[in-house]
């Protein structure tokens, strides 16, 4: 990653600066850095990589499909989505799964096989994620930005067509429950009308630039100044990075590993489906969908669930340190039916990390909504 920014900060001139880069982004893999560089002295580099590949063939993680479809958005991007139908005598509800920054719809594995039959259920990659394709206003000589407003009129494309009519719980992860909350403030009677749960996972309503990501000031202070411009130039250079990350791989699933689990024994094959996950978002989505979250303030639209007394389930882990649980309890004090789940030794992909308590808070949401389904499949 190093030599990525090099050679980005090279092409523009701007050697100064790619060497604050360079400081800023080694204060963040500090932590991941120290971990690899005591594999390096143990384990031979051809073994890591057979590992890897022993992980992906032994993971089942990611293999479940639905019925596909496409939701076209405001600006003709193609959104993709999938459907599992409910067994006959299902609940006549469709449970929409929204998945965070970086991921896709995957992420809701251990859920979706949890409520494969037992409920209607809807996954669907957000723009320029997943299967879905690029932004179509990101393209182009003169590029929108992203924000999370526009990710919330994409929810509503994928629910018009995907899921027109009935009740609806939506749950959200990351980046997936602001994607709900911007629906909230622009659809409040869609959301009055219709939606008859949420689940909020590891996910904030606003100020996350206030979020110091486990680092000292100095070191959150010099990330904060240098990595939207970094991520600006390395988009630019998207081949390189990508090489760069190919060869740093050793330090990037350090980086996911720290980043995405709060305990120490967690699983390795999750551990590699994240991974897996992460790597395969294009660097210049990255870039382009970072700046959307400090503009992120939808503490507001929570009023919008507070006065359709919707029953929401506001879930996070002790230890999420890109959405800390603080904005969680923050939350669901604005929200007077909200269960607030705390979940020890959780990391930002709870609910990969911890699947059976986050399945089982979810089932008790479905049941509020109307749909217990903790004594069936």
């Amino acid at each position: 990653m190093a030599g990525a920014v090099d050679a980005a900060a090279e092409g523009s001139g701007g050697w100064r600066r790619a060497g604050f880069a360079g400081a800023a982004i080694g204060v963040v893999a500090a932590g991941a850095a120290a971990g690899v560089a005591l594999e390096r002295l143990t384990v031979g580099r051809g073994m890591r990589r057979r590992a890897r590949r022993a992980l992906d063939a032994a993971g089942p993680f990611g293999g479940l499909r639905g019925t596909p479809g496409t939701a076209p958005a405001e600006d003709g991007t193609a959104l993709a989505y999938e459907v599992d139908e409910a067994e006959p005598g299902g609940p006549p509800l469709t449970v929409v799964f929204c998945h965070g920054y970086c991921l896709n719809q995957d992420a809701w594995h251990f859920q979706r096989a949890a409520l494969r039959g037992r409920v209607r259920t809807v996954h669907w990659d957000q723009r320029s994620h997943g299967r879905s394709a690029r932004g179509a206003a990101q393209r182009g000589p003169d590029p929108e930005p992203v924000t999370i407003d526009l990710l919330g009129r994409d929810l509503k494309a994928v629910l018009d067509a995907a899921a027109p009519e009935g009740p609806l719980v939506l749950v959200g992860h990351s980046m997936g429950g602001m994607t709900i909350m911007a629906l909230a403030d622009r659809y409040p009677e869609f959301v009055r009308e219709r939606v008859a749960g949420v689940a909020l996972v590891g996910t904030s309503s606003g100020r996350l630039a206030e979020v110091s990501y486990g680092l000292p000031a100095a070191g959150v202070d010099a990330v904060r100044k240098v990595l939207p411009g970094v991520l600006r130039a390395l988009g630019t250079r998207a081949e390189l990075v990508e090489r760069g990350r190919r060869a740093t791989a050793d330090l990037f699933a350090g980086l996911v590993k720290r980043y995405s689990f709060g305990s120490r024994d967690v699983d390795p094959v999750v551990a590699r489906f994240a991974e897996r996950m992460i790597e395969a978002t294009p660097i210049d989505v990255v870039a382009e969908f970072y700046p959307a979250f400090a503009a992120h303030d939808k503490a507001e639209a929570l009023a919008v669930l507070a006065d359709a007394q919707v029953p929401v389930l506001a879930l996070v882990g002790d230890r999420d340190m890109i959405t800390p649980w603080t904005h969680t309890e923050a939350m669901a004090a604005l929200l007077p039916d909200a269960e607030l789940v705390v979940v020890p030794d959780g990391g930002h992909l709870v609910m990969l990390e911890h699947p059976d308590t986050v399945t089982d808070r979810l089932l008790a949401l479905l049941a509020r909504a109307g749909a217990d389904l903790r004594d069936h499949g």
